[in-house]
């Protein structure tokens, strides 16, 4: 190993390592270290540094930033550092000039083996990147306004790792793209992706109990390196050639109309609790980046994973500005999804503060102005915000709304009064804070929990696989099996469930707020009951293109087309007076399935709704047609008696998800025609729309 003292002075700024006209300046805080080495490896999997730089505290350091600028080095050189101090775990410091440490501004990490973060083994290295090399052909973030936008969650391995999938670039950034055309054609305007930030993909050592195999961290909400894309997601294996493929992923996808949405996970790391492995924040300065308890050898553990980041210190807040701006003006990303959000507006102490900071930054930051933020309203500590979260920058994941649709079409009694709010837009979840009901993230399904298909397919989770005796997952599903548990033949059985799926997916089209579909939910993707697949890098997880439902994928396509539309059901504002006690508003009417006004002090399992998108304050841009919805959650069939059509024009049959397809939803320009101007036999389980035309 080459030692040997450097006093050649860097540059405190930017944190990181950054490429010079003569080589590379690094820059690295730490507050409370008594030295610092800058270590230098010639291969990704060298155990030993083949040059270290000492820092001097008296030349290269500014203010608590320690700094160093080294000739000759260039783009790809790979670093990590080890850092001195005390060692006092009761005050919360952690320092052992033993730790490889990583920089928390590293760009890529070398990847594509089994790390070891233990100080024991094969460390990921950081690599220094050139952020000025990437092509973008002018390329921006789309800034698709919200209320236009369609999201649909995934995974970037997942899409396309399925050997039957017939992928050229399986698992990948490139695969996602091979993708385009299916995506275009499904209607879906935004890609929400499970996190990208690096992680560590064997953190545990917990085994399948079926058959042996170890379980990965497949989903990523565990990372380690806040502004480096996954290395194992690039087709490519050069060192850093992660980066400039996840940008041309991005640019692809912009020329396609498509944007991309990070699941980002600031609300803790990868290092865990006290028995966790040390190989970052840790080493560096511990007590700043992370919330500690009264003895400060324990963490705090608001998000259920170990540890909290210390999100509203001054420090900490920077890094996460830091890493959000280099996403957006690097790597051009349109948005983020918050992980446990409310984990971001807790003080240091823990305390939950409306008006963070944090929070306040990043929707004030005039960098990150036009980006998509979007909140997951709690956290693990029993925060939850749903309605509540601090200001108009910010969309909101609606679980009232999941909760209450499923509850709905399981036929609950009286959740028909829920869900008709849900529908309306969650005005009394939202108006309070002045939201619109663009701000309500509307969902059924997510990455965590059942998928449509299982949700009704299941009554009961079914874990048994990750490895921890089917105690992991919620127990709450709101789910319904339909009178099988898991897969059947019986036709009766698979035909409701088909239609339950339509129900769902046509409900949350036809809800004010933004929709969100889990990826997959439109081929009736199943995952065999598992809700919480975190740990299963199979086939469990990816997508089977090969027993796709085409019956299902058209219906999907049909309906969020049919949203794209129609502005009535993209309202910028709630519906005018809405009171779930009134009956009779302006722009919505509800209605009983006798065709007479709704009255929300009795129960009902049927509901009926007509929209008048006839005006311009109602439709939002342009006029539209009027609608008149049932829904039929009961286990009989209901005849629906409705309103005459407006003067001049008739209705029309759009979908009926109780008929065989094709003919349970028409395609634009089509429709058929009814017997009856006055009544519609809706069948058990079952949506209906009606569309005016002029007669």
């Amino acid at each position: 190993m080459n030692s040997e003292k450097c006093i050649e002075m860097g540059s405190p700024l930017p944190l990181g390592s950054k490429i010079t006209d003569t080589g590379v300046n690094f820059s690295i805080f730490s507050r409370n270290a008594t030295s610092v080495e800058l270590c230098i490896f010639e291969n990704k999997k060298d155990d030993e540094p083949s040059k270290v730089y000492i820092l001097d505290p008296k030349v290269n350091k500014t203010g608590d930033v320690w700094n160093i600028h080294i000739k000759d080095l260039s783009k790809g050189t790979l670093y990590l550092y080890r850092i001195d101090g005390p060692w006092d775990p009761a005050n919360g410091n952690l320092f052992n000039k033993k730790n490889f440490l990583l920089d928390p501004y590293a760009k890529a990490l070398t990847d594509g083996f089994k790390w070891d973060l233990t100080g024991h083994g094969i460390m990921p290295k950081c690599i220094v990147i050139c952020d000025n090399e990437f092509d973008w052909e002018g390329d921006k973030p789309l800034n698709i306004p919200l209320r236009n936008s369609i999201i649909y969650e995934t995974h970037v391995a997942g899409l396309t790792k399925n050997p039957n999938g017939n992928f050229k670039y399986p698992g990948t950034y490139l695969g996602v793209l091979e993708l385009i055309p299916y995506f275009k054609e499904l209607g879906i305007t935004t890609l929400e992706f499970l996190p990208v930030q690096e992680f560590d993909s064997f953190e545990g050592n917990r085994k399948n109990p079926k058959n042996g195999d170890l379980l990965e961290n497949y989903w990523g909400y565990s990372t380690v390196a806040f502004f480096a894309p996954k290395g194992l997601y690039a087709h490519n294996r050069d060192l850093g050639a992660q980066v400039n493929e996840f940008k041309f992923m991005v640019k692809e996808l912009h020329k396609n109309g498509l944007e991309v949405v990070m699941d980002v996970v600031y609300n803790h790391t990868g290092e865990g609790n006290e028995n966790g492995p040390l190989f970052s924040f840790k080493g560096i300065e511990n007590s700043v980046y992370y919330m500690l308890e009264r003895d400060k050898s324990y963490y705090k553990n608001y998000s259920g994973c170990g540890n909290t980041f210390n999100c509203n210190n001054p420090i900490v807040s920077d890094f996460i500005i830091n890493s959000l701006r280099y996403w957006v003006t690097e790597m051009h990303v349109d948005g983020f999804r918050f992980d446990l959000a409310s984990i971001l507006a807790r003080e240091e102490n823990g305390d939950l503060n409306d008006y963070a900071i944090l929070i306040r930054r990043i929707a004030e930051d005039p960098i990150l102005r036009a980006t998509k933020l979007i909140a997951e309203p709690w956290d693990a500590a029993g925060a939850h915000q749903t309605g509540n979260f601090s200001g108009t920058r910010w969309a909101e994941w609606n679980d009232r709304y999941r909760d209450d649709i499923r509850q709905f079409w399981r036929g609950d009694s009286s959740y028909f009064k829920r869900a008709a709010t849900r529908i309306a837009g969650s005005s009394d979840v939202f108006s309070h804070s002045r939201k619109k009901p663009f701000h309500s993230i509307n969902f059924i399904t997510a990455h965590d929990g059942f998928t449509l298909m299982d949700l009704v397919s299941y009554s009961k989770k079914n874990n048994i696989e990750n490895g921890e005796e089917n105690r992991d997952g919620s127990n709450n599903n709101l789910s319904h099996n339909h009178g099988i548990e898991g897969p059947t033949l019986d036709p009766d059985i698979n035909k409701i469930r088909i239609k339950q799926v339509k129900n769902q997916l046509a409900t949350l089209m036809l809800s004010q707020g933004t929709p969100m579909i889990l990826g997959g939910d439109e081929i009736g993707r199943t995952k065999r009951g598992n809700n919480n697949t975190y740990c299963q890098n199979n086939e469990l997880s990816w997508y089977d293109w090969a027993n796709k439902n085409d019956e299902l994928l058209r219906f999907a396509q049909l309906i969020i087309n049919f949203r794209k539309r129609h502005d009535a059901f993209k309202r910028p504002e709630f519906y005018t007076g809405l009171d779930i006690s009134m009956n009779k508003l302006a722009d919505i009417t509800w209605c009983t399935y006798t065709g007479h006004e709704m009255n929300w002090n009795e129960e009902h399992k049927c509901i009926a709704f007509m929209l008048d998108g006839s005006r311009k304050e109602i439709a939002a841009e342009n006029d539209d047609n009027d609608f008149y919805i049932m829904l039929n959650s009961t286990s009989t069939k209901m005849e629906f008696k409705f309103r005459p059509a407006p003067e001049g024009k008739k209705w029309v049959l759009k979908i009926d998800t109780a008929q065989n397809s094709p003919y349970d939803i028409y395609p634009k320009g089509e429709y058929k025609e009814l017997s009856s101007q006055s009544n519609y036999m809706v069948d058990l389980k079952s949506l209906v729309l009606l569309e005016s035309v002029k007669i």
